[in-house]
């Protein structure tokens, strides 16, 4: 089992297990957002909305949430075209077979490099 898979499956276990909204653990994003953690800089090529309120996995998004949806998209493909001008892929791992580790909904932007498909 990969490092990948086996993080997705502890991080399911915790989520499933976590008591009250079913939010989870408070995750990196809660703690960086809050000031728990320090960070000198929001700047990241992960985008995610600055508060869960149930978006803990795209597969959880709500009708009322479609706006904050396409603004997590907005702005994944800004950062994209900045710092991946030759082209670039966005990611969202939803629940434990999609290796989600995270359970904060968030987007990944990757490129730098020539993707292939099937990722890997």
């Amino acid at each position: 089992m990969s490092d990948e898979v086996a993080a997705a499956k502890e991080a399911a276990s915790r989520y499933k297990s976590s008591d009250g909204d079913g939010a989870g653990p408070p995750t990196v994003f809660d703690k960086l957002l809050s000031g728990e953690w320090p960070c000198k800089s929001a700047r990241s090529h992960c985008c995610h909305p600055q508060n869960r309120d149930g978006l803990t996995k795209l597969s959880n998004a709500r009708e009322d949430q479609k706006d904050v949806l396409g603004h997590l998209m907005y702005v994944a493909q800004m950062v994209g075209k900045k710092e991946c001008p030759d082209g670039f892929r966005i990611v969202i791992n939803d629940g434990e077979h999609g290796a989600q580790s995270v359970y904060h909904l968030h987007l990944h932007v990757m490129g730098g490099r020539q993707m292939g498909w099937p990722p890997g």
